[in-house]
């Protein structure tokens, strides 16, 4: 059985690093917060120092981390992974990043014989933390099979979506922007229906019975007439940097992104006023404009 290392036991890190000890795997783990470390000891995997003691104790590490730059950080800063990872080791970028930020990390990487597997996830908490997670995952055959134990570990569906890296990337900024707009698209419609007299309790019943029905709406609506907005395992700051990546693509392919740019600014005004809540917070921005409240 392999020896598996994390970087990053954040909201989803930490559901990973369940998933992959419950499979029966040895785990090893660094995350900046002690706390973290505390309940990665709890579940019964052993903390390390810095990213340079997780690489010495495993042959495959995954990367959970929030954004390019601390990937960057944690594989080839100072301490970083690369100082101590051996030729045939491998680095499982779960994280999701920009593709050019993915193909660098590679480059980086492969240069020293250390395989890639370019795999973000959708799912967000929940996923993480009940193993269901979706990956969409880029990596030569052999090292995706030679990996597909402990990935399987914390996915219900993997999708070998192509062998060059940065594809899984690219996969998951696209996804980012049907997700986005899905999410302005519920909040918009609830509030309008509010703001128009009906119950929230009503427009939830007719929404989740119609053809938009889906897991996604009922979660977000749910958490919505709840009133919970902060944490719920889906930062605001989150999807706002996805969709920037979106964004991002968008421009290099030359795609025109109406509505996720209104999304990606509908965001930004959200994230504006609610830096520390999560995506559901950009409710109560419509309900100050339209004089409403979304409830039940």
């Amino acid at each position: 059985m392999k020896t598996i290392g994390i970087i990053g036991l954040g909201d989803m890190g930490i559901g990973l690093a369940r998933n992959i000890l419950s499979a029966g795997f040895e785990l090893t783990g660094f995350d900046l917060r002690e706390e973290r470390l505390v309940e990665l000891e709890k579940l019964g995997g052993v903390r390390a120092a810095d990213p340079q003691g997780v690489a010495a104790a495993s042959v495959a590490v995954f990367v959970m981390v929030l954004n390019g730059t601390q990937a960057k950080d944690a594989i080839f800063g100072e301490n970083g992974l690369i100082h101590k990872l051996d030729a045939g080791d491998t680095v499982i970028i779960s994280a999701t990043i920009t593709p050019a930020e993915m193909r660098d990390i590679a480059a980086g990487l492969q240069a020293k014989d250390i395989a890639v597997i370019d795999t973000p996830v959708s799912g967000g908490k929940s996923g993480a933390d009940s193993g269901t997670l979706t990956l969409m995952t880029a990596a030569k055959k052999d090292v995706l099979e030679d990996n597909r134990p402990v990935l399987e570990a914390v996915s219900a569906k993997l999708f070998h979506v192509g062998e060059e890296i940065g594809q899984g990337q690219t996969v998951k900024a696209a996804l980012q922007a049907f997700i986005g707009t899905s999410f302005t698209a519920i909040f918009e419609s609830l509030v309008l229906g509010s703001a128009a007299g009906i119950p929230g309790k009503t427009l939830f019943e007719v929404f989740g019975a119609s053809g938009v029905s889906s897991p996604l709406f009922r979660n977000c609506a749910e958490l919505i007439l709840d009133r919970k907005f902060k944490g719920t395992g889906s930062h605001i700051g989150t999807m706002y940097k996805d969709l920037g990546i979106t964004m991002q693509m968008a421009r290099e392919c030359g795609a025109a992104m109406f509505s996720t740019a209104a999304a990606y600014e509908l965001f930004q005004a959200g994230i504006s006023l609610f830096p520390e809540e999560d995506n559901w917070s950009i409710v109560k921005l419509l309900e100050q404009i339209a004089g409403a409240k979304v409830e039940w």
